[in-house]
């Protein structure tokens, strides 16, 4: 692979990653606006993104896999632009929340297409390096979103964020059509429209109970009907997957159990990066008076380790199997977690920019190992699918770590954590629910490296999930 394919490619993921994150810092804006959004319709204007992203991820990533790789990224990167278009124009909240659902569904069609076209593009020994630096650019997405949102909030309006994406999806998509190459389509892979649909109802009802529990409650009618409806479709999608003879996801790839460490282990990274996410500009700026650009920058200690560790953690997890590199970056990330939550209002920032390196070591050690786990357990002309699975495992996991936080903290503080008589209970209800997060983190943790022990996760292991992928790739 070419260095600016690599990095044409890597940049369409932090622009992805980045529209995540970027929408939260500019709350305060939007519900100031003219479009004068109820609090349910400015969840959603958040919330669409993540939800079409989730959903969608693995039927585009088959998509790709089916019809082309790079024309499912060049079609997400034209949704992606006409997403940003109609959330700019917007008149009134449904058309804003029309708009981000467009630009979930670039995204689901961006993300799976870039891993897939790395996996297919890089020789078998350079797999890991290629994924760690797919899991770099994700990271920086992050910050990308947090900085980029907090100068517009500042600088600019709402509509100048949403109006950057049009030149910015434009420019990638000539970009991609100038530098990366075409890999050869799969007509006998699988879409499977039914099973596509049945999986991605599954999915968008999953993530709206996570989403909604904290505001409704996780036992309101709202809340508990879309676990039931989701549990159904899955149970349906099941079903239908294990009768059909192409089906879009065949459930019988999670007997394997380094998929199923790979997976759980994707998810509980991200439970604790997003947990994080969440209550770190409300920290900065309540308790530490930042202002929102300030609050963006701050975080960049987090990107320290994801920029310089992946590669290392690539390398360590070729040596040793990816044991050791995961189970050390999972700790990592829960001792992170904890640290944070001893900080209040008097912590200095270094101190707490130390804690917040200690998570992004952790995140960086660990995140190519369980990549290159859930890719390799599968052939290589399903390289859409399993970049999909592994992003779904990503969104669902940041959700779950939004909701947990989210609720734990609503539970213990109430009040205005502008007062400024309240911001020592607000940062004392923050680490309770940072608290709560990382013991659930360091519980699945011990789950996931006894997969990975169960899987015979060592030397051998690396070399047999790399002899397969150069296998499905001949």
């Amino acid at each position: 692979m070419t260095r600016p394919a690599l990095f044409v490619l890597c940049a369409c993921v932090l622009v992805a990653q980045a529209m995540v994150a970027a929408v939260n810092l500019l709350i305060p804006q939007l519900a100031a606006s003219t479009l004068r959004p109820d609090p349910g319709e400015l969840l959603w204007a958040v919330d669409a993104y993540v939800i079409v992203f989730a959903a969608l991820l693995i039927p585009a990533g088959a998509l790709g896999d089916r019809y082309g790789r790079k024309g499912a990224l060049l079609a997400g990167l034209a949704l992606f632009a006409a997403g940003g278009a109609v959330s700019a124009l917007a008149p009134d909240p449904a058309v804003l929340i029309a708009g981000r659902g467009l630009c979930g569904a670039g995204a689901a069609l961006i993300m799976p297409a870039t891993m897939s076209v790395l996996v297919h593009l890089s020789p078998p020994e350079a797999r890991g390096q290629a994924l760690a630096t797919w899991t770099l650019a994700a990271g920086l997405g992050g910050l990308a979103g947090n900085v980029g949102g907090g100068l517009a909030g500042e600088f600019l309006t709402w509509r100048a964020l949403f109006w950057a994406v049009v030149p910015l999806g434009a420019l990638l998509a000539i970009a991609v059509a100038r530098t990366v190459p075409r890999t050869p389509s799969r007509p006998d892979a699988a879409v499977d429209p039914f099973g596509a649909a049945l999986l991605a109802g599954a999915l968008l009802a999953v993530v709206y109970g996570i989403i909604e529990g904290p505001a409704y409650g996780w036992g309101s009618l709202r809340v508990l009907a879309a676990f039931g409806a989701g549990a159904a479709l899955l149970a349906a999608f099941t079903g239908h997957a294990l009768r059909a003879a192409r089906p879009l996801l065949d459930p019988r790839i999670f007997a394997s159990r380094g998929l199923r460490a790979g997976t759980l282990g994707i998810g509980a990274a991200f439970f604790g990066l997003f947990s994080l996410f969440f209550v770190n500009a409300q920290y900065l700026q309540y308790a530490k008076g930042f202002s929102p650009v300030q609050a963006g920058f701050a975080i960049v200690p987090l990107t320290v380790g994801m920029a310089l560790v992946p590669r290392f953690g690539a390398r360590l997890g070729e040596r040793t199997g990816p044991r050791l590199p995961v189970g050390a970056g999972l700790g990592l990330i829960g001792a992170g977690l904890l640290l944070v939550s001893t900080a209040d209002a008097g912590t200095p920032y270094a101190l707490y920019a130390l804690y917040l390196l200690v998570l992004s070591v952790g995140t960086g050690l660990c995140a190519p190992s369980l990549t290159l786990t859930v890719v390799a357990e599968l052939p290589a002309h399903q390289a859409g699918l399993g970049s999909g699975l592994n992003t779904a495992a990503r969104e669902i996991g940041a959700a779950l770590g939004v909701a947990v936080v989210g609720t734990v903290l609503a539970s213990r503080f109430h009040g205005d954590p502008t007062d400024p008589a309240r911001i020592g209970a607000f940062t004392d209800a923050m680490g309770s629910a940072l608290r709560t997060v990382a013991v659930v983190l360091l519980v699945v943790s011990a789950l996931v490296v006894a997969g990975y022990r169960g899987s015979g996760g060592g030397r051998r292991d690396a070399r047999r999930g790399a002899a397969a992928a150069a296998e499905g790739a001949s």
